[in-house]
């Protein structure tokens, strides 16, 4: 199969080199809105560049992965859809409730399978809680905590196109606290501070945050994240139940320096990235992706699961700027939110 990927920053040369190395993909052709950074990035990874997105169709492809910018994901994704092409979009699918509808409608109307980037769900650690749970191992949960730290702040232009510390970083959290209990945020209560660089207040956002939520069990999580973890790139979750309990990312290379005399594991270099500490996750879910252009499995994410962490990451901004809790309901209910323009 021949896959076009649309985006060459990073986390698009990640992709590109771990698509090129997937059983069956036979060509990676790369697009981006600057064609001279298509034909950089092609030649370094020996990949093939086009000049431009809609020459990625004429040339023919499979399927496409997107990992443009935040501001053009919406738009790439109809592109997409428009075309009967299967496609993988990085989250957020749009910057906020209104385009992530309009996608969830495209996508269920056009009967092209969408697969949503939230990587997490692909992690052994995260997979085998979730089999713990299910399996019955734990018993009836009362408490989940998750944590998401990145080791520093990402650059200042990118604040103020990325939706916010709980639609950009603790949606993945919210995401995979869906996924792993099986059950749905109803209240959450949320704050948010800004002790760092000054970009974060001038973009109306914070640079670290904290929510307390409840599940409609009455199940109580807390999700927790910050720009400036100094220790390193911290992932974690603990999920607590009436008979056992497990943690996910307290292994040996976790940001976690002891603060006791003795320690009964070994504490190697602390994770300093997002792609380091998730990198087997991210080949994980590549891989499935093409076996969803090819048919054998339905799509691992849809886009409507990714509206749902939104309306909880939309609640939670809603709730940082009130100072008092937010039933997700509001969120999901309303029609008159702000944000996305009609598609084009």
């Amino acid at each position: 199969m021949r896959i076009g990927l649309i985006g060459t920053g990073r986390i698009g040369a990640f992709h590109a080199e771990t698509m090129r190395a997937v059983d069956g993909v036979d060509a990676v052709l790369v697009a981006d809105a600057d064609a001279g950074r298509a034909r950089a990035m092609a030649e370094a990874a020996g990949l093939e560049a086009v000049p431009d997105v809609e020459a990625l169709y004429v040339e023919g492809i499979d399927g496409v992965v997107v990992t443009a910018a935040t501001s053009a994901h919406a738009a790439l994704v109809h592109q997409a859809l428009e075309r009967g092409v299967p496609v993988f979009c990085e989250k957020p699918v749009a910057l906020d409730v209104p385009g992530t509808r309009e996608v969830v409608a495209h996508a269920e109307a056009s009967g092209v399978p969408v697969q949503v980037g939230f990587q997490r769900r692909f992690d052994l650690g995260y997979r085998a809680a979730k089999q713990a749970l299910e399996d019955g191992d734990l018993g009836w949960l009362h408490t989940v905590r998750a944590v998401t730290g990145d080791a520093s702040p990402p650059p200042a232009a990118y604040i103020p196109t990325s939706g916010g510390l709980f639609r950009d970083c603790s949606i993945h959290d919210f995401d995979i606290l869906r996924w792993l209990t099986g059950r749905e945020v109803v209240t959450v209560s949320a704050w948010g501070a800004n002790r760092g660089a000054d970009f974060f207040t001038g973009s109306g956002d914070v640079d670290t945050a904290v929510a307390l939520l409840r599940f409609d069990d009455d199940l109580l999580g807390t999700v927790t994240a910050t720009r400036y973890n100094g220790a390193g790139h911290d992932v974690r979750l603990e999920v607590c139940g009436s008979r056992d309990a497990r943690f996910v990312g307290l292994d040996d290379r976790a940001p976690m320096p002891t603060a006791e005399r003795t320690l009964s594991w070994q504490q190697a270099t602390p994770y300093a990235t997002f792609l380091e500490r998730f990198h087997d996750a991210y080949v994980a879910e590549l891989t499935r992706f093409a076996d969803v252009v090819a048919g054998r499995t339905p799509s691992p994410c849809s886009p409507a699961e990714a509206l749902e962490a939104l309306y909880v990451a939309e609640a939670c901004e809603l709730s940082r700027h009130r100072g008092l809790p937010v039933d997700v309901a509001e969120v999901r209910e309303s029609t008159d939110l702000p944000g996305a323009t009609a598609r084009r």
